[in-house]
């Protein structure tokens, strides 16, 4: 295929009843385009079919063909109809995108023709305070957050996805790494996919495949996670056979695995057999995989693991890991990460200067429940610290770093921490500015602390011994940090200057005054009167200017009414024991996330939210 045609095969299985003749029947083949219109049909009679399979090939060629990609996601429908004369008996409709995708070794992954970095975050499948319960408004929603920060990609770590999920993808444009198993043959625990395996792995595989082929947003199938295969003799064997099933059932896509033992896959064959070795963690391993592995194609299958809480910030700022507080949280300052893992940068720098790292998906984009890191069993952690993004849905400072870095096409001037510290006046407090402009400038009521811009001449050997790491070399080429600032009561302002050195933008974060009064602010004011719809308003408590009160913890009470219901709710908070179903919970930080849900009748939906001591706010929702 190319821009000017592409060849659309539909493969049509046929099953007659008994006794039938098929001489009969005839297969009609018809393609639409995304508006709607008919580009191409086809006839072919139901001949020789049991010579066949019960299959028939149906090959077109579609003109002009609008391509399917992230920023275009143009969608076309087959529609296959069995007729007996001038009677439909039977008809499938099929939705799929027209596109190519190919691994160059030494060069990178092509989508239609195009080179394109993987950009991509890990999700666990639970919805923060929904659960692991389906809602196609909350799946789409965490799809609009990714894309804005600049994500293309996500992997279903580490079961197969929703089809609520995939066929969002497909609309919204957003790529997908479709896993399969989190174990093998070999168990990581007791009672689990291991017993299974030899009579469920081919027919889980084959399912997956099957459902999903078709899916233009799968570009990619992962048949494992971590599985403890990889450290064994002959492990390989078992990953030779997934891939096999793969290629065999659908030949068009690439077969990639999370590898975390890079010294024993490098050495038994393991990570050789696969068309794409994906590595988790350990990017200083890289090199050395190009160097032994044929692909000659690297992919950070999972990454970072850097780990923060929303408006939490811990002093001296210094890189840390496993850092555990009293409080349960990590620093917002994103200096902090796992034993086996790094930072943001330790993973940009890879993929942006070496040709054959293909991209990485981050571990995670939002936070899920469980595995609190590093709080494993410091009750009441029971949330983790991974996400780019909260369990309520509401950006970390982490999110306009990678957005800083991912989406070229929108401004990002983010500044850290808040500016509300009664009790550190004249102590040394850090200010980290995040933006893809080069340079900038910092004021403090006025006065200016210096220009920074970034250091692009770090590169990943000299950037990675001890002291490097400790005086954040890295993180000086992708952020700017004035490390000596001061704090006292104020204005924070930041000048973002072009390439040119002109001033371009300009942002100010001041210090809050007391709590005045509740912002609203819903993701969607006009829903869907189906039931199950749904809008996730951002609860801010702010200043009579507006300001965030970051140190507000107030308790908020949720009242709906009209047509819809109180569903839920999430602070964000990874320690936080109150209920998500109750209509009332805790800010974190000053904010927090309610949802609302349509009901079945169609009109208007009104949220109030009152909290002692500050004015009380509504916002309305059409429901249709």
């Amino acid at each position: 295929m190319n821009e000017d045609w592409a060849q659309v095969d539909v493969r049509t299985q046929i099953v007659l009843p008994v006794n039938e003749n098929q001489s009969d029947y005839i297969l009609r083949t018809s393609i639409y385009d995304p508006e709607g219109k008919l580009v191409k049909q086809s006839e072919t009679p139901v001949a020789n079919l049991e010579y066949s399979d019960s299959t028939m090939l149906t090959s077109m060629i579609v003109n002009a063909p609008q391509l399917w990609s992230p920023d275009t996601p143009s969608l076309y429908t087959a529609v296959s109809s069995l007729c007996k004369g001038a009677e439909v008996k039977d008809e499938y409709t099929t939705t799929f995108g027209i596109r190519s995708i190919e691994i160059r070794p030494n060069d990178g992954f092509y989508l239609n023709g195009k080179k394109t970095i993987f950009k991509g975050v890990c999700n666990h499948h639970d919805l923060g305070p929904l659960g692991a319960a389906v809602n196609e408004a909350a799946i789409r929603r965490q799809i609009r957050i990714l894309q804005d920060m600049g994500c293309n990609a996500i992997r279903t770590s580490h079961n197969m996805p929703a089809p609520e999920l995939v066929k969002a993808c497909d609309e919204m444009g957003m790529m997908l790494m479709a896993e399969s198993f989190d174990e093998w043959r070999l168990p990581k625990c007791k009672n689990g996919y291991n017993l299974l395996f030899d009579e469920w792995a081919e027919k889980d595989l084959v399912n997956l495949i099957h459902h999903y082929r078709n899916n233009p947003s799968i570009v990619m199938w992962c048949i494992g996670n971590e599985v403890s295969e990889q450290w064994h003799e002959g492990g390989c064997k078992t990953a030779y056979f997934l891939q096999n099933i793969a290629h065999r059932e659908d030949p068009t896509r690439p077969v990639t695995q999370g590898m975390d033992g890079p010294d024993a896959v490098l050495n038994n064959n393991f990570a050789a057999i696969m068309d794409v070795a994906g590595f988790n963690y350990r990017p200083f391993k890289y090199p050395e995989a190009y160097s032994k592995l044929p692909q000659q194609i690297v992919l950070g299958s999972e990454t970072a693991s850097t780990v923060s809480s929303r408006g939490v910030y811990k002093f001296p700022v210094e890189r840390k890991a496993m850092a555990v507080y009293d409080d349960h949280q990590s620093s917002g300052y994103d200096v902090e990460h796992c034993g086996w893992s790094n930072l943001p940068e330790d993973d940009f720098i890879q993929h942006e200067d070496l040709p054959y790292c293909i991209g990485e998906f981050v571990w995670t984009g939002f936070d899920y429940l469980g595995e609190p890191t590093p709080y494993y069993t410091n009750w009441p952690s029971h949330s983790s610290l991974f996400g780019i993004i909260d369990l309520a849905g509401i950006p970390k400072d982490r999110y306009y770093l990678y957005r800083s870095h991912w989406n070229k096409d929108e401004e990002t001037l983010h500044v850290l921490p808040h500016w509300t510290w009664p009790g550190r006046e004249g102590e040394i407090t850090p200010v980290f500015v995040y933006t893809n402009y080069p340079e900038a400038e910092l004021f403090i009521n006025g006065v200016s602390q210096g220009r920074q811009k970034k250091d692009l001449t770090v590169a990943i050997d000299s950037s990675y011994t001890a002291e490097a790491q400790k005086n954040f070399e890295r993180q000086k080429r992708y952020r700017l940090m004035w490390m000596d600032t001061k704090y006292e009561p104020g204005t924070l302002k930041v000048v973002a200057y072009d390439k040119n050195g002109k001033a371009v933008a300009e942002k100010e974060v001041k210090t809050a005054g007391k709590p005045h009064h509740i912002e609203l602010i819903p993701d969607r004011s006009k829903l869907t009167a189906d039931g199950r719809d749904m809008s996730f308003v951002n609860v801010r408590v702010v200043d009579k200017d507006g300001n965030l009160c970051p140190d507000a913890f107030h308790k908020v009470k949720f009242k709906v009414t009209g047509a819809g219901t109180y569903h839920a709710a999430a602070n964000g908070d990874p320690a936080s024991l109150e209920s998500f179903q109750a209509p009332q919970m805790s800010l974190f930080h000053g904010q927090l996330t309610a949802v609302v849900k349509t009901s079945e009748k169609p009109g208007k939906i009104t949220l109030t939210v009152s909290a002692p001591g500050v004015k009380s706010a509504s916002v309305d929702m059409i429901s249709e």
